[in-house]
């Protein structure tokens, strides 16, 4: 009948529970105060007959251990429990906040820098606000270029003088460029990505300002062709291998020859689209080689070094491969726009 009590409380014993001090107080003084459970079962124990002394014995202590063991159990939980708690900062909103995003722009810009950095190209930086000299005069800009003019420049006049006019919101990072090749001597292998501003109306397919990220190489031997397979790798890995491209002559102050770059489109193969106007070609970006004048201007002898030079528009890239229609989405910071390139990173 003892052996029956005994193996009854231990079954109770193993599971219980409690979630505060009291509950397990109250437990411990259940089982195993001088007026507990167990401890009737001890009193009993001298009743018992002499041949069943050594197992009913043994199985008092077992179930007196187990019940000693679990109230400790109990309360190194709730001590655990309490001190968690205690960790909690109770400042902290009531619900998390969502996660945010990075801006398309800023995952473009990264992609096209990641791909120059394989071919050892290094960032320069420079600053936005600058003077004429590095943005028009040493890049081969004729004084009466139509780039000097307000209509697509914006100067900062700090008093009523024409003195000031000379100081402006660049138009290109190509400012970045000639403050790189004034002070330092070829081989320069560089890519400068910045914000640059200009005088134009904002509309769905311009802003006044907006993001270039253009590349200068400079060092002897420098032909076209090692420019043409630059930019050839550039966009098989932006676009996808299959990407072909499309040099067209051109015309920029400060290269000579000068060329504008196609991609075939991505969306018709080359095959011509809407999105192409038939053509199966969409220009990304300007390119040639340095002009003479430009290296000369900027220090470096024209008659032992050559380079080539190019530059792209961020925003545009981003459009042909998000399929952005309006590139004011761009600055508005509507969530719900943002919130659709979470996938991209």
């Amino acid at each position: 009948m003892l052996l029956e009590k005994i193996e009854e409380l231990k079954a109770q014993v193993k599971e219980l529970k409690a979630n505060n001090e009291e509950a397990i107080e109250a437990l411990r003084i259940k089982y195993l105060s001088k007026k507990g459970e167990i401890s009737a079962l001890f009193n009993d124990f001298r009743d018992v007959s002499p041949d069943q002394k050594r197992e009913v014995g043994q199985k008092l202590n077992e179930l007196k251990n187990l019940a000693t063991n679990k109230i400790a159990e109990l309360k190194e939980a709730f001590k655990a429990c309490e001190k968690e708690a205690n960790k909690i900062d109770i400042t902290r909103p009531a619900s998390p906040g969502e996660v945010g995003t990075r801006h398309p722009l800023s995952l473009v810009r990264k992609e096209i820098i990641d791909i120059f950095a394989r071919q050892g190209f290094t960032i320069a930086d420079g600053p936005e606000v600058e003077d004429d000299q590095h943005v028009f005069t040493m890049l081969n800009f004729a004084a009466d270029h139509p780039a000097r003019d307000m209509q697509d420049t914006f100067f900062v006049n700090t008093d009523a003088s024409d003195v000031t006019r000379n100081i402006v919101l660049r138009s290109h990072t190509s400012s970045v460029q000639t403050r790189v090749m004034e002070r330092t001597q070829p081989p320069i292998r560089i890519i400068c990505p910045g914000r640059v501003y200009r005088n134009e109306a904002i509309t769905a397919r311009a802003h006044c300002f907006f993001h270039q990220i253009e590349g200068l190489y400079i060092d002897k031997g420098v032909s076209f062709a090692d420019l043409k397979q630059v930019l050839l790798y550039f966009a098989q890995e932006l676009f996808g291998p299959e990407t072909k491209i499309r040099l067209r002559p051109s015309y920029f102050p400060f290269t000579e020859p000068s060329a504008e770059m196609d991609v075939s489109c991505m969306l018709c193969g080359g095959k011509g689209c809407s999105f192409c106007k038939n053509t199966g070609w969409v220009e990304i970006l300007g390119c040639g080689m340095v002009d003479p004048n430009v290296l000369e201007a900027c220090g470096i002898d024209s008659k032992v070094y050559s380079g080539y030079a190019f530059g792209l528009g961020v925003e545009r890239i981003t459009n042909l491969k998000y399929m952005v229609k309006d590139l004011r989405m761009f600055s508005e910071n509507d969530v719900r726009f943002l919130d659709e390139f979470k996938a991209s990173h």
